[in-house]
């Protein structure tokens, strides 16, 4: 422990962001970085409790009372080994994780926990900017061949893995690039595509070897890949999107989440419209009035891309009621609690409203018009419409994001065993599906979750596998 007095010396600073009205005009990171001496300073506050509550909050099990000392110590390079122990991409997650960490801080009981996801970011960052991040290449080669699908966090980080444990690794790709939704459902206001480019040179050097545009169960089967590899992983995303239970609303302007956010970030990346558009299907907010139906994160991305494409209006509706302002600690932590947060999407200009139910959308001559709307509260945990509450919502673009119910099952995951909720059966130990020699992991298995938790996924699949295959590993779960 560097200062056993820090917590109680020195106050919390966290991050400052750009000023909305700036902000919006680029699609940039806006987030201004605490710098070194800020951020050693902030470290010192860690108290090394006896019992690191913050590892409970942590899927990737991060050292951080560890880390955080040798930050203070000015030992970063150590801390960035330490760091990459546990977490094979930290620039991800140090900006697009919610920190449930922070929030099991034993600090956080009087709201100042440290800033640890600011201080993760920090060392990575530094470490980029140093030249410490290098491929790390395995001994020796096995001989054995691991095809693993779907290029998003569970599926980078266990390649990676497979690869630094000297197999040789195919990761397949539907789409035209690595990165799967932190390459098209994240806006690149919150994590910039430069990130997944140079860990992909990294894995590449490792031994990984990328097949994009390659949709397994359509241009090439599952029993095909079965036969060419020793072992094959599932580790794409849980992609089929949650609809309105409406009556008939196939109104033009009425779009699911993604579809919204993917053409964005492709016109970001430099894809011309029609590449970021096929058929035509451009979808804009500019000089609209825009409804987004739900409060999650998603949600709160269409928010910030809609004021970035100049939307005349946005409104935000949540079924669920307002959460409280702040939580009751002594219920609650170190768990993460359910309270009132407000997103820099929402910062930037929406209205929210809260308990409200769509009932049916309107239109003329095939576009959306209007949306219809009543106020509903949850009595015994079952909703009940508000008798007289009912409204109507101008809108002229209706964005879905409800979140996602699992996988796609069409054609990949067919003939597979799959859990009560649609994803594919596989436990948290072998990692094994219902067919020999295939295994599943991150959202494809667990169904919609957080990148941090695909990262654990990918490294602990990487670890069964390399087990499984070798009868034993030196692989970390």
């Amino acid at each position: 422990m560097g200062k056993p007095t820090g917590f109680l010396e020195i106050e919390r600073r966290d991050r400052g962001y750009e000023k909305p009205e700036a902000r919006l005009k680029h699609w940039r990171e806006f987030v201004q970085p605490l710098g070194l001496d800020k951020s050693r300073e902030q470290a010192s506050r860690c108290m090394n409790c006896g019992i690191p509550f913050c590892h409970t909050g942590c899927p990737v099990n991060n050292q951080i009372p560890d880390w955080n000392d040798l930050v203070y110590r000015d030992q970063w390079k150590t801390a960035l080994e330490n760091l990459h122990s546990t977490n094979n991409f930290p620039e991800f997650t140090g900006r697009i994780c919610p920190a449930p960490c922070e929030a099991a801080c034993t600090l956080n009981i009087v709201e100042t926990p440290v800033t640890i996801k600011t201080i993760e970011c920090e060392i990575i960052d530094r470490g980029y900017s140093e030249g410490w991040v290098a491929p790390q290449l395995a001994p020796a080669k096995t001989g054995k061949k691991v095809a693993v699908i779907g290029s998003g966090p569970a599926g980078m980080a266990c390649s990676q893995q497979l690869a630094r444990a000297g197999h040789d690794v195919t990761l397949f790709e539907k789409n035209d690039r690595i990165g799967g939704l932190l390459r098209y459902g994240i806006p690149d206001f919150k994590m910039e595509k430069h990130h997944i480019d140079r860990r992909m040179k990294q894995m590449e050097a490792e031994g990984v070897s990328f097949r994009t545009g390659v949709e397994v169960g359509k241009d090439v089967t599952l029993d095909q890949l079965r036969g060419e590899y020793d072992s094959v992983v599932l580790s794409g995303g849980a992609e089929q999107p949650r609809d309105l239970d409406l009556p008939a609303h196939n109104y033009e302007g009425i779009h699911f989440a993604m579809d919204f956010l993917t053409q964005q970030n492709k016109r970001n990346a430099g894809d011309a419209e029609d590449v970021a558009a096929p058929n035509g299907s451009t979808i804009s907010a500019k000089g609209k009035h825009v409804v987004v139906i739900g409060g999650g994160d998603t949600g709160s991305d269409c928010i910030g891309t809609s004021n970035r494409h100049g939307a005349a209006s946005v409104v935000q509706l949540e079924i669920m009621p307002a959460p409280p302002e702040k939580e009751n600690k002594a219920l609650t932590w170190p768990n993460w609690p359910l309270k009132m947060r407000t997103s820099s999407s929402q910062e930037e200009g929406v209205d929210r409203d809260f308990a409200v139910l769509t009932k049916r959308a309107i239109g003329t001559d095939g576009k959306i018009e209007a949306i219809e709307c009543v106020k509903v509260d949850w009595e015994g945990g079952k909703l009940r419409e508000i008798p007289g509450s009912e409204f109507q919502l101008k809108a002229d673009l209706v964005l879905l994001a409800m979140g996602f119910v699992g996988p796609r099952k069409a054609p990949l995951i067919e003939g597979l065993d799959v859990d009560p909720r649609g994803n594919v059966k596989a436990d948290m130990t072998a990692y094994a599906t219902s067919q020999s020699g295939v295994y599943a992991c991150g959202d494809m298995r667990r169904g919609q979750s957080l990148v941090v938790w695909a990262i654990r996924e990918g490294r602990q699949c990487a670890h069964a596998v390399d087990k499984a295959l070798m009868g034993k590993t030196d692989l970390p779960r």
